[in-house]
């Protein structure tokens, strides 16, 4: 594989010295840009687009063609591994995705079986190794899943839902069930990403979007649990490095000193609490990730760089930074406002690394 240009988000993410802030954004290659939405007008719909490796190759480097990212993300769905387990994923127009044959027994939980990530899941496999080439060594690129809990919570839902009545009825009546079902996905997901970086993924991260609905208790034993159990199944060094663990749990915040614990190089933090606080809580043992609220986007540019370095001196100086979003960004951001936040970071932020870089390194306090 050919040498990284640019590493400053693998350092960043294992606390060394960096010259400045790396920064990238949770979907990137998204709706927010017309050439994303052109490729997929090509493709015929989402899941077309996630299986063609070639599409989603170029989808995946369209932000980095556009914005000095400091990294890409594979551009891919977090469903993938439930619907190469046969569970009959669709997307509907305007509300999301769904599943035919959602889990609900015991009797469904059986039937599941782990999927062959090189053979059911192989398109995945192929489009990191093809973003791994067209890099040609830029940036990194980032590997990802969705947690057990957050798969499951989809699965047995059948769909989105904002009451979670199934998945957390499931989960205080049946708790053996949901931890036969959690079982299962934590093992299609250490081989799911260890795949990744066998093909090419050069950092991981794993996304509990539904995590923070939980109780503390529940959320200890449903999904902290099997993303620490994941993390200790990880493959941790190729290509002669480290290869750093994200974890990210929106609305889990006042549980980050418990995830330090879990063995991640990073945590991902949204935009509900402030990064000094954080950075306290998980006294400096770990990186932290985020976490501009993604609607400042909407605002002017001038407003954007008063935000970012609202940001960075609430994270202070120091190593172990990596700036981003709480959360996705908006499919109907300017991408005009995302390159402002991106020049942002990258002028603003050298002054946290004792470096100059070019530019009015100057945040306006308003």
């Amino acid at each position: 594989m050919t040498a990284l240009e640019n590493d400053t988000l693998l350092r960043a993410l294992l606390r060394q010295r960096v010259d400045y802030t790396p920064v990238w954004i949770m979907r990137q290659a998204g709706r927010y840009l017309p050439e994303y939405r052109a490729t997929r007008a090509r493709a015929g719909n989402f899941m077309d687009l996630c299986r063609n490796p070639e599409l989603a190759c170029e989808v995946t480097l369209q932000p980095l063609d556009r914005f000095p990212l400091d990294a890409a993300i594979l551009f891919s769905d977090i469903l993938t591994i439930p619907d190469a387990m046969g569970l009959g994923l669709y997307f509907s127009e305007g509300e999301g995705p769904g599943f035919e044959h959602p889990v609900r027994d015991a009797a469904a939980v059986r039937r599941l079986t782990v999927p062959d990530v090189e053979d059911e899941l192989g398109y995945v496999m192929d489009a990191v190794g093809m973003v791994r080439r067209e890099l040609a060594g830029r940036v990194p690129l980032i590997g990802f899943s969705g947690s057990p809990w957050t798969l499951a919570v989809y699965m047995v839902e059948g769909s989105g839902t904002k009451s979670f009545a199934r998945s957390k009825a499931m989960l205080f009546d049946r708790p053996e069930l949901m931890h036969a079902l959690l079982t299962k996905l934590s093992e299609a997901v250490i081989l799911y990403l260890n795949a990744q970086v066998a093909h090419g993924a050069q950092a991981l991260m794993i996304f509990d979007t539904w995590g923070g609905v939980l109780t503390p208790r529940a959320y200890r034993k449903f999904s902290l649990a099997y993303m620490t159990r994941i993390i200790a199944g990880l493959t941790r060094k190729a290509e002669g490095r480290r290869v750093p663990v994200t974890l990210f749990t929106k609305g889990g915040g006042q549980w980050l000193d418990r995830m330090v614990d879990s063995g991640c190089d990073a945590l991902g933090v949204d935009w509900t609490l402030d990064l000094t606080d954080a950075r306290h809580l998980v006294r400096d043992r770990v990186a932290l990730q985020g976490n501009l609220d993604p609607s400042v986007l909407y605002t002017s540019p001038e407003h954007i760089r008063t935000e970012v370095g609202r940001v960075l001196t609430s994270y202070g100086p120091g190593p172990g930074h990596v700036f981003n979003l709480g959360h996705g960004i908006h499919p109907d951001v300017d991408p005009d406002h995302t390159a402002a936040l991106v020049e942002a970071v990258h002028t603003l932020s050298p002054a946290f690394h004792g470096a100059i870089r070019s530019g009015n390194a100057r945040h306006d306090e308003t």
